[in-house]
């Protein structure tokens, strides 16, 4: 298996360190679920997970969910209900929208809220070693303290004071020592979702809450960790310092692995910029292997830009390979192993595309083993 690493620009062999191999994606913040978006990184995952188990390995898979959040405290209220009840039913929606989608659940599916006894003994062990300071309830993480913040997103320091206030941080913020030092535990106002901790009665920052679930469920070394690209900076890059600082594991993640941003209307699709393409609205008009086939078509590390029309090549070409499955012939052929091929040359599943149509439509009995590599059913 090669995949393309963030943190050295370079594709290179997945050489794992640990049986099963450690497996960590960012999950979903549940408080507008499930968009196209969302479907093209989960379902380039979990092609990833299925890739490496038909190679024979074994694989656990962690997937969070980012259920203490400010956008969902702040959704909580517009909608007149709690943070929990918001997340809680958001996340069942993401569940049911990857099962219409054949994606297999991960193996361990944590949520932050559940998580905050491991993060307050990290930030306590943070704050020990020197990496970490209060102010007024808060605690913060000391950038200073490392010599190698930006290594993964290779940005100047201009770049990120700038990027990390577009993501939701506040780099004016009056009692940090450095505008890019970034909060751990945060004071909780009336209202807001809070624990006791040696602080204040509050909740934790963003990249904690990750660092926190990947010890807790694999360790202080992973094999591959992944998410949208959105995440490389601030989110990842915090990540590997507060996560390096805690364990004097380095590195954090062996293989960081990135999926493009989709577009829509000519704007990445987000929450924010209300553009969302619901999963839920394109399964009332097509099947789960259409909307699977739509995402397969472009590599995962590509930014693309949907169409309507998209959607509907793809459940015409999903048709037809549907039809054409139904007459296959008992010629015994090797499309598993060349479907296998291109999916561990960077999980190219264009090209694996490509091979399943050639394996059904040239009779291969074997395309049933090829088409499961996808995670396509193609049943009538």
């Amino acid at each position: 298996m090669r995949l393309r690493n963030t943190e050295t620009g370079a594709v290179q062999p997945l050489e794992p360190t640990y049986d099963p191999i450690r497996v960590y994606v960012c999950g979903i913040t549940p408080y507008d679920t499930t968009h196209l978006g969302h479907a093209f990184t989960y379902v380039a995952f979990d092609v990833l997970v299925r890739t490496m188990r038909a190679s024979g390995q074994a694989v656990r898979y962690v997937q969070n969910v980012t259920d203490v959040d400010d956008d969902i405290i702040r959704r909580a209220r517009e909608v007149g209900t709690t943070w929990d009840k918001l997340a809680a039913k958001e996340t069942a929606l993401y569940e049911a929208d990857m099962a219409a989608l054949n994606v297999r659940p991960p193996d361990v599916f944590p949520r932050a809220s559940q998580t905050i006894p491991k993060i307050i003994v990290l930030v306590r062990k943070l704050e020990a070693q020197g990496h970490a300071y209060q102010r007024e309830g808060n605690v913060y993480f000391r950038v200073g303290s490392i010599t190698d913040y930006g290594r993964l997103s290779r940005l100047s320091r201009e770049e990120m004071i700038t990027l990390s206030a577009q993501r939701g941080a506040d780099p004016n913020d009056p009692r940090k020592q450095d505008p890019l030092d970034f909060i751990l535990w945060q004071k909780s106002g009336p209202g807001e979702p809070h624990w006791e901790s040696p602080w204040s009665e509050g909740r934790p920052g963003w990249h904690i809450e990750c660092s926190a679930m990947a010890l807790e469920h694999l360790g202080p070394q992973l094999d591959v960790h992944g998410g949208g690209s959105d995440l490389i900076f601030p989110h990842h890059e915090s990540e590997i310092a507060q996560s390096e600082s805690v364990t004097g594991v380095r590195p954090f993640a062996r293989i960081w692995v990135h999926t493009g941003m989709l577009r829509y209307h000519g704007e990445k699709m987000s929450k924010s910029l209300h553009n969302l393409v619901l999963i839920g609205d394109l399964l009332r008009r097509y099947d789960g292997d259409s909307i699977r086939v739509l995402v397969l078509r472009h590599h995962y590390r590509e930014p693309w830009e949907y169409t309507p029309d998209q959607l509907e090549d793809a459940a015409g070409w999903t048709q037809r390979l549907r039809q054409a499955a139904r007459g296959a012939g008992d010629r015994t052929g090797d499309s598993r192993r060349a479907v296998l091929a291109a999916l561990e040359d960077d999980l190219d599943t264009p090209r694996a595309l490509g091979l399943l149509e050639d394996a059904v439509t040239g009779g291969d009995a074997g395309w049933r083993g090829a088409a499961d590599l996808l995670g396509l059913r193609l049943r009538a």
